[in-house]
């Protein structure tokens, strides 16, 4: 069979196959991109400063020294999502190149130039009215399609939507669909990251457990029973209301930081599980025979194997820490205000959810779509990848 021929019959194109003929896992992708893809380009899309001003005193970009140093208490995810949209415009401009590996090492050289400007940006305080200015100076400016930022009071209190405000207004006034988009931020943040450490920590424990059996098995797995014996979401709130106390500014961090260190228990008993099955198998055997250190066993020929249950898992655990994001949130533990959240903006709804249904539709229309995508992608995985 000739090398083209085998790319094609490849495990992973026909696992990818599988997955793109299911029309749930479609509507999943589809769903995550809508998501994902407003996320990105926040600051494109709703944003006070305008994107471009020319006339009078020449050209200038009020948004480009935002854009590297957000005036937002949680900079860090604004940072990593603003260096994602630069780094999908530099590989968007570089895709062309050819040979392939010319390509890789021009992005990333990119990709290091790029974090440059994020670092020695500094964050300046600017309450310009933009907008007003460039009326009053007769300039001409290119604003984003929503010429709102997510802290910009413009409007009367829980305004319903119209045609200045997409999606109507908070309850001091912020534009709901400048926050709606930015929110997304933080959610998807939330249930990345916080999956990612969860991942990591119940892949590793899982692995060892499985792999080294005997005593160090026994052990582990009974401590990890304990922590299973505590409730998880009243976990986070005890965690979350001590953390708070403290007064960190870096909410979404804290966030991140507890959801992913109570959500991995259940991926390590999975994880456990693959590795015991793998490990009565021939290979590992081979492997131990020849004389392969047990930690390149372990990372090269055993992880692989067992890569599949565990991107599944991954997918169903955003899933959840999206919502426990929400509810930590709209309980007042989880994102803190003016950081713009889903469930921040649920809980402005709770004295009056029908009143004020712009802020408990829209909000909750969000996590509706982004849990049924992430499962939906889930479940297409888990058919694509099924052994059979």
């Amino acid at each position: 069979m000739s090398e083209g021929q085998a790319q094609l019959h490849s495990p992973f194109r026909e696992a990818l196959k599988r997955f793109w003929s299911d029309w749930p896992a479609r509507i999943g992708t589809v769903g995550i991109l809508l998501l994902l893809l407003p996320a990105v380009f926040a600051p494109l899309l709703a944003n006070g400063r305008p994107l471009l001003v020319w006339g009078g005193d020449g050209i200038s970009l009020p948004f480009w020294r935002t854009f590297f140093a957000p005036d937002s208490s949680e900079y860090l995810v604004e940072q990593v999502f603003n260096y994602l949209l630069l780094f999908l415009i530099a590989w968007g401009v570089l895709r062309p190149v050819r040979p392939r590996r010319l390509r890789r090492l021009l992005l990333a050289v990119t990709a290091a130039l790029l974090v440059l400007p994020f670092c020695l940006t500094q964050p300046r305080l600017d309450k310009t009215d933009y907008r007003r200015q460039v009326e009053q100076s007769g300039a001409h400016a290119v604003f984003a399609p929503i010429p709102y930022g997510p802290f910009e009071i413009v409007a009367a209190p829980f305004e319903a939507p119209g045609r200045t405000h997409w999606l109507g207004a908070d309850d001091i006034g912020r534009d709901v669909a400048s926050r709606m988009i930015y929110g997304a931020r933080a959610s998807l943040a939330v249930g990345l990251f916080a999956t990612a450490i969860a991942l990591a920590i119940g892949t590793l424990v899982g692995m060892a457990a499985g792999y080294y059996r005997g005593w160090f098995d026994l052990l582990v797995m009974r401590l990890v029973e304990i922590l299973l014996c505590f409730p998880t979401f009243l976990l986070l709130l005890i965690l979350m209301s001590i953390l708070k106390d403290r007064k960190f500014e870096q909410s979404i961090l804290i966030v991140i930081a507890v959801i992913g260190l109570t959500g991995w228990i259940g991926l390590a008993f999975l994880v456990r599980g693959e590795v015991l099955k793998q490990r009565a198998l021939p290979y590992i055997q081979s492997c131990e025979v020849v004389g392969i250190p047990v930690w390149r066993t372990m990372l090269v020929h055993l992880l692989p194997n067992i890569a599949g249950p565990i991107l599944i898992s991954f997918t169903f655990g955003v899933a959840g820490a999206i919502l426990a994001e929400s509810g930590l949130s709209f309980l007042g533990f989880g994102v803190q205000p003016p950081t713009a959240s889903w469930g921040g903006l649920l809980r402005q709804a709770f004295d009056d959810p029908l009143a004020y249904w712009h802020l408990t539709l829209f909000p909750g229309l969000a996590l509706f779509i982004a849990v049924l995508a992430f499962n939906f992608t889930g479940e297409g995985l888990r058919k694509a990848l099924a052994p059979r």
